[in-house]
């Protein structure tokens, strides 16, 4: 199975989110080959949620998760953390009052 690099999953997800005129803005560039991709999700009410991408074993494929969900204060911390051991991660803040991050979709899940 082929691999997409992180920089062309990231520029296809922008481009995604920009046709369902949902803004989004990458906070922090990792790695353009094999970053890690974290999604920042504020509902602008002072809440968040925080995905990243994990391996399901039972399922045998990666899946988005939780990482983080609460007021905008911790997520933002916990992604702090999570830059300050990996340095090749990358940050995408979507900004959607309806909670719509469309990770769910075909081809994002």
């Amino acid at each position: 199975m082929t691999r997409l690099t992180s920089e062309f999953w990231v520029q296809a997800y922008m481009h995604r989110l920009d046709l369902e005129n949902i803004p989004a803005f990458v906070t922090k560039k990792g790695d353009l080959t094999a970053g890690a991709v974290l999604i920042k999700l504020n509902t602008l009410d002072g809440n968040a949620q925080a995905f990243e991408r994990s391996f399901d074993l039972q399922a045998g494929q990666r899946a988005w998760v939780g990482m983080a969900v609460g007021c905008e204060a911790e997520v933002d911390a916990a992604i702090g953390r999570q830059k300050s051991f990996d340095p090749d991660v990358w940050v995408i803040e979507v900004e959607d009052k309806q909670g719509r991050h469309l990770l769910d979709q075909a081809g994002l899940e």
